[in-house]
Order: C-alpha cells, then structure tokens, then sequence
C-alpha cells in the first residue's frame, strides 16, 4: 500500500474479479517437406495458398525427359504471371492423355524416381477444407548436380517481345534481375542502351547494345552469345525487334528437383541448428504437425521401409514431448484394408494419445500434369481439423465432414472392413451415395480408452495451454488463502465458460468440472518450496460413435420404440 504524506485525494486501482482465461488456438498446422523453393529449415508461417505459391512455388513441375528439353526452351510463355493456373493457360501445353493411377507396395518404390512431392497437394488440401494458418518447413538443403540443374523448371521473365530463360534450372535462378537502361533518353524505338544481369554475386555487363537487326551489337545476339546465366529467344512469332522498355525486372519459375538423396536426419533435424522437425519446438502455436512428404521420399526410393516408420516415430515422439499438438500420420502407399491393418498392428505398432492416422489416400487431379494421383489424407485432415474447430469447437470430433477437393477414396472400404480397423484407430474415409467423401473416424492411435477419441485429447491439449498462459500472473505472489481463492475464481469462470458451449458433460457446472485448490492440495511441506497446486476435474464430452435404435412391433398401439 502507497504511505501518503501530503493532503489530498488520491486514486488507486484495484482487482475486482478473477483474470480471465482466454481460449488458446487450436487450429495451426506444421508440414515439413520439401518444396520447389523457398529458405531452408526455416518455420514460414502462410495464411493462404496465394503467399504458399508466393514463398515455395506452388505445386512442382515434373522433371524434364529426354527429348524435350528442347522442346520445353522453345515453347513460349508468360513469365510476368503471378498464378500458375495462368501461366499454364498461355503456355497452352499439347494435352496428354490421363495415365492409369499407380499402386504402391510398402515395400517397393516407383521406378525410375521421379520429382514427385505431396507436399504442395497437402497444403492445398489444408486450405482448401477450411485451415486458416500453417508453417511450412523445407528441407533438402543439397547442391545440385549439374543434370539435376539441366532438368529442372527454369526461371523466366518477359524482356520485351522476347522470352529472357535462365540457362540453369532451380530456384537458384529466381535470383536473377535484368536492369535494361537508356543510353539516348530513349527517344528511337531502335536506339542504344546497356543490360546487365545480376545472379547473387555474379554481374554481367553486356555492354550498349541495340534493338537493330542484323548488327553485331543487337542485344539478342549480344545476351545469347556472351551471357552465362540467361538467354533470350521471340516470345511469339512475328514480332518485332523493338528495344525493351527501361527498368528491373526479375526472373521467376524456378524451381529444385525432388533431392534424391534424402535421408531420415533431414526430416527428423536438429534442435541446435533448428532444422526439420526439431526446428518446430520453437514455434508455440504450432497444434498438428504433418509429414506428406515422406510418402514421397518412400516412393522414390530415398527412404526405405524402417526409415519411413522411424522418422514417423519420432514425429509422434516430438508432439508427446511437447504436449500440446498432434502427429497426423499417412500410412505406406498401395495398401489394402488387410495390409494397412496388419502395417498397424504388427509393423508400425504405434501407441500415442498424441497421433491418429487416416486411410486410405485420396484420389485428386494433379494442376501440372492433369492427371489423377492417390495423395496421402493428412493434409485435408488437418484443414477439416481447422474448419471444425471454427465452427463448431475443439470438443467436438472432426468427424462426419465432407473433404473437399478430392474425386473420390483410393480405395473404397466396405463397412465390415471398418469394423476391423476402426478399433484399432484406423480412421476410415468412405464415400457414401450423395453424401460425398466423409471423414468416418475419429481416433487416436492409444491403447488406453479414455484417450482413445480424438478430440478428447484436443479438447484436453487446448484446456492445459489455456489455462498455462491464462494463470501466468500468479508466479510470485504471495502463496496464501487469498491466492488460491482468486486461482480457483478465474479457473473456475473459464471452466463454465466450456461448460457453456457444450464443451463438458454435465446438467450444471458442479457436475461438469471441480477446482480445488485450498490448504488440503497446498500443505505446509509445499508452500516452504514455493508450490501451488490446483486440481482440476472436468468430464468432457465424448462422440456418439455408435447410435443405436431399438425397433420392435407395437402391441395394441403402444409404442415400444426405445431411443
């Protein structure tokens, strides 16, 4: 209490309530793969697929095969385009044919490898099912090989009537700017002026040139003959040979090859130097974490059969340590329903209140090559996870929900297939007639029955980081009666709140939940060491899983239904 030694009026604030608790969110997921481009090892954080294309690329292009590397140079397009959908409309490709969808054994890889990545359809599919937040953490930080830069995607910009192409592949070559000044104020349209290209440290002065034809100083000529990171070539047939206009511009479109040498270390990372998975014990908001691309790196042969279930175990080690987010795993592709229940069961043999898993994969059309290709599910769960917890609350399962964005299940499961691996915490996605593809499932992979449902233990996840940063104001206060009175005050009016909302099992709020925090939790032994303990009960809501209607004939117009 201030001592007062002067006469007058004073004011002073005081407490006159509990500290509210506000709800923490629960709806912000974490993929770790590789993407066509972006920074290494770094937790981006993006909130809609416009900043994912923006930052990493967007979805990958296929590698260049024999023969039509040329035929990729010549064919124009239109590099100043910010969407991939329309630099593909004016590119106009030849149409190919869909090929027939491949089936993967878990323990096979396709063949040859290819540059195929599940990392950009899972963050479409997040999106596009209602996620709002995400980071995305690239990894496969490797030099390439000088055919791996001959292969892939290049970097391009629109110089005028002509089409300025990196000469190496890769995202290195997003760097690249073209700086086009006027050496006679610009007054013919054939006059003089100077280009210079900038790669990271490497600058290239090409000297006056001019738009003439015919001279040796005409500036295609000059750029193809003497530049070492572009070259130029008529964007359209028949245009003209008039001089670009003045200005900066940048190349874009690059984009690496999926690394073939990827191990489980880069997935798995370092806490020190915060790559891969460990660079995401930082990142508080962080509440599901999604690993598509291993399913890639399997498929191509990077990551054999033990790698593959060790980096998933250490996913589902990373959350249990963190205790506040969940594992969304992908089991191996080309499964059945008897494989991927004896993968579960004998193989995988996974145990976390922390993890759930979803089969089988999903039927999409791929943007870039316009056929249809199996993607692994955890990307769509994890946005129907987000549009759930918008608009009804973590309480409730994220189950019964349409996925959108998806032609149709991989496979296609019968009902007595789901009777044998629902209990087991294989969450099924089944398509039922006018109804769409519906998520059927909503478990965790434990073994103990009160954290089997998933939302539980989301529901349980929320409640703990809820109150951990709603109560920081108690640490050094004085630990007395009036400290946990005012504990299990605020704790309390947070509690009725959930209560409120459906989230807790219970007519009134004494039936839902219990505080306790007095000088029975709280002896004398605890308070010499500087402890409070509060106990906390609650009964949360659990799914109806199984609803069952009990039918059976009326006798003499009684009704025997029983509900």
């Amino acid at each position: 209490m201030p001592n007062y030694q002067s006469p007058g009026v004073y004011v002073e604030e005081i407490v006159s309530g509990p500290s509210p608790i506000a709800g923490v969110g629960t709806a912000v997921a974490a993929f770790v793969g590789w993407t066509a481009q972006g920074e290494f090892n770094k937790p981006t954080l993006i909130h809609n697929w416009s900043q994912f294309i923006t930052y990493f690329g967007g979805f990958p292009e296929p590698p260049l095969k024999e023969g039509e590397l040329e035929q990729e140079e010549s064919k124009p397009s239109s590099p100043a385009s910010t969407s991939q959908a329309e630099a593909k409309a004016e590119e106009k490709p030849e149409e190919k044919k869909p090929e027939a969808r491949k089936e993967l054994r878990p323990t096979q890889a396709t063949s040859p490898k290819t540059s195929v990545s599940y990392l950009a359809h899972a963050v479409y599919g997040f999106f596009a099912n209602g996620g709002s937040s995400c980071y995305i953490v690239r990894i496969g930080e490797k030099a390439l090989t000088k055919e791996e830069e001959r292969r892939s995607p290049k970097a391009v910009a629109a110089l005028g009537d002509y089409r300025a192409i990196a000469r190496t592949g890769g995202s290195k070559a997003n760097d690249t700017t073209i700086e086009v000044t006027s050496s006679d104020g610009g007054t013919s349209p054939e006059g003089m002026f100077k280009i210079v290209v900038k790669q990271g440290d490497v600058t290239e002065d090409l000297g006056t040139v001019t738009a003439r034809g015919g001279e040796k100083t005409n500036f295609v000529t000059v750029v193809n003959e003497k530049s070492k990171l572009i070259r130029l070539e008529r964007a359209r047939t028949g245009a003209l040979e008039r001089r670009p206009a003045a200005g900066t511009l940048a190349l874009r479109g690059g984009a690496d090859p999926f690394p073939a040498h990827l191990s489980s270390a880069d997935y798995v990372g370092d806490p020190v130097s915060r790559s891969g998975l460990a660079g995401l014990e930082a990142e508080d908001l962080v509440t599901m974490v999604c690993v598509p691309d291993l399913v890639a790196a399997f498929q191509n042969g990077s990551l054999n059969y033990d790698e593959f279930q060790n980096v998933q175990q250490r996913v589902i080690d990373h959350c249990e340590n963190m205790g506040d987010r969940m594992a969304i795993l992908d089991p191996p592709p080309g499964l059945n329903a008897q494989e991927v229940f004896d993968w579960r069961m004998n193989k995988a043999n996974f145990n976390s209140k922390y993890a759930t898993l979803y089969w089988p994969y999903l039927t999409v059309q791929d943007p870039v090559t316009s056929i249809k290709v199996d993607v692994p599910p955890s990307g769509h769960m994890a946005g129907i996870w987000s549009r759930n917890d918008d608009t009804r609350g973590v309480h409730k399962a994220p189950a019964n929900e349409v996925i959108r964005g998806v032609l149709e299940p991989a496979v296609k499961i019968t009902k007595d297939e789901q009777t044998t691996l629902n209990p087991v915490g294989i969450n099924c996605l089944r398509t039922f007639p006018g109804q769409g593809t519906l998520v059927w499932g909503a478990r965790t992979l434990s073994g103990e029955s009160s954290w089997k449902y998933l939302n539980v233990r989301r529901f349980f996840n929320y409640l703990e980081e809820s109150i951990l940063n709603g109560t920081q104001w108690c640490v050094f206060e004085p630990n007395d009666p009036a400290l946990w009175a005012r504990i299990r005050r605020t704790i309390s009016a947070f509690l009725v709140n959930e209560w409120r909302r459906g989230a807790l099992f219970g007519a009134t709020p004494g039936e839902a939940f219990y505080v306790k925090c007095d000088d029975e939790t709280n002896p004398q032994e605890g308070i010499e060491i500087g402890e409070v303990v509060c106990e906390i009960g609650v009964a949360p809501v659990k799914p109806a899983e199984f609803v069952i209607f009990r039918l059976s004939q009326m006798a003499g117009g009684t009704s025997l239904v029983a509900e």
